[in-house]
C-alpha cells in the first residue's frame, strides 16, 4: 500500500541517490571553510568579542615558529640567488616594506603571466596573510605555500631555475652554509630551502586592523559610516564570497556573473582576500581598476547586478579601509605609484 503524499519505494530510493552528490558537495565546501577559518576556541580571548556572530573572523597573532628557521627564511626571501640570473628575489615582487605586493609585477618582457602560459600578466597578489588561504594564485593552482614557492622559482617567467640549483649556489657561500648547519644540522638542500622559506611566509600575518579590534569588542574602533558600510557589505551579499578570517580567499567564483568585469584572463578565479585591500591597488587580476571606488562599483554591477550610488560606494570603501592590519607593529602601507 502507498500512503498518500509519500513516494513509492523505488522513487524514494531514487531521491536518496540524487541527493547524495549535493550532500557531498555541501560537506566538501563546509570542510574547506572550516579548515581555513579558525575556531573561536583557537582565537585568543582578547580577539573573540563578537567574532562568533559575524561572517568575518579576526586574524590571530602569528603562531610561534623556530626563530632560526624564520630568520633563515627571511634571509632567503630577499636573496637574489633564488633566481637563475641573480636579478630576482621573492621580495622583488612581494615588498614587505609596503603591501606585500608592491614590487615588480609579473615580468612582461616574456609576454606571459606567472604560469608561463602566454596569457597577459596577472596582477601580483600580496604575500601577507597568504598562509590563511585555502589555495594560492589567482586560479588557485597551488595547495600550499611550498608548492607556490617552488613553482615561482621554476617558472621561466620569473626565477627560471630549480631548488636543487638554488641550494647548490647557497652552499657555495660559507656564511649561508653555516646558518643552514646551525638551523637544520645539514647544508642547504631542496627540502630545507623550501622549509625555511615557507616557515617565514607563515609568519606574514597582519593582525590588529580596526575592524578586528571592533570584532574583539572595541565599540569605538569604527565610525558610524564604517559600520554602515559593513552593514551594506553584508546586506548586498558581498560577505557571501568575502568572509572568514581572510575576508575571502577560501572559494572559487566566476567573474562577470551579470556583466563583464574584466576583458582578459581566467573566467573563474579564487576569490581574493580583502585584507589590506585599501593598500593593494590596482585591483582585479588584470589590474584594470585603479581605485577602490572603481573596483567596488564594477564588482557590484558585474557580480551582484547592482548600480550603487556614490554614497553607497563611499560607505563600502570606508568599511574596507578598516581591514588594514599591522605587520611587525606598523600599519601596512600602499606601494609607491
Amino acid at each position: 500500500m502507498i500512503l498518500s503524499g509519500l513516494p513509492s519505494p523505488p522513487t524514494a530510493r531514487l531521491l536518496v541517490w540524487l541527493s547524495i552528490p549535493t550532500l557531498l558537495a555541501a560537506a566538501i565546501v563546509a570542510d574547506i571553510l572550516a579548515a581555513q577559518t579558525p575556531l573561536v576556541s583557537d582565537v585568543p580571548p582578547r580577539f573573540r568579542g563578537i567574532a562568533d556572530q559575524e561572517p568575518i573572523t579576526p586574524i590571530p597573532p602569528p603562531r610561534a615558529v623556530d626563530p632560526r628557521k624564520r630568520a633563515l627564511g627571511e634571509r632567503l626571501f630577499g636573496d637574489l640567488r633564488l633566481s637563475a640570473k641573480g636579478d630576482l628575489a621573492c621580495s622583488s615582487c612581494h615588498d614587505l616594506r609596503t603591501n606585500g605586493a608592491g614590487g615588480r609585477p609579473a615580468r612582461k618582457d616574456l609576454g606571459g603571466d606567472q604560469s608561463g602560459n602566454g596569457n597577459p600578466p596577472l596582477d601580483t597578489l600580496s604575500v601577507f596573510n597568504a598562509a590563511l588561504s585555502f589555495r594560492l594564485g589567482w586560479e588557485g593552482g597551488f595547495r600550499s605555500l611550498g608548492a607556490q614557492a617552488e613553482a615561482s622559482i621554476e617558472n621561466p617567467a620569473s626565477m627560471d631555475t630549480d631548488l636543487t640549483a638554488v641550494a647548490s649556489r647557497l652552499a657555495a657561500d660559507p656564511g649561508m652554509t653555516q646558518q643552514f648547519l646551525a638551523t637544520y644540522d645539514r647544508k642547504p638542500d631542496r627540502d630545507n630551502v623550501l622549509d625555511a622559506l615557507t616557515t617565514f611566509e607563515r609568519t606574514l600575518l597582519t593582525p590588529g586592523s580596526r575592524f578586528d579590534r571592533w570584532l574583539s569588542g572595541d565599540a569605538a574602533a569604527l565610525s558610524a559610516d564604517e559600520l554602515e558600510g559593513y552593514r551594506l557589505f553584508k546586506s548586498f551579499g558581498c560577505s557571501s564570497c568575502h568572509q572568514g578570517v581572510n575576508v575571502g580567499a577560501n572559494l572559487f567564483q566566476r567573474q562577470g556573473v551579470f556583466r563583464q568585469l574584466v576583458r582578459t584572463g581566467p573566467k573563474v578565479v579564487r576569490v581574493p582576500s580583502l585584507r589590506n585591500v585599501a593598500m593593494t591597488a590596482p585591483y582585479f587580476h588584470d589590474g584594470s581598476a585603479a581605485t577602490l571606488e572603481e573596483a567596488v562599483s564594477r564588482m557590484a554591477a558585474a557580480q551582484l547586478d547592482r548600480t550603487l550610488t556614490d554614497q553607497q560606494v563611499g560607505l563600502l570603501v570606508a568599511f574596507l579601509k578598516t581591514l588594514t592590519g599591522n605587520y611587525r607593529g606598523s600599519p601596512v602601507v600602499a606601494a609607491a605609484p
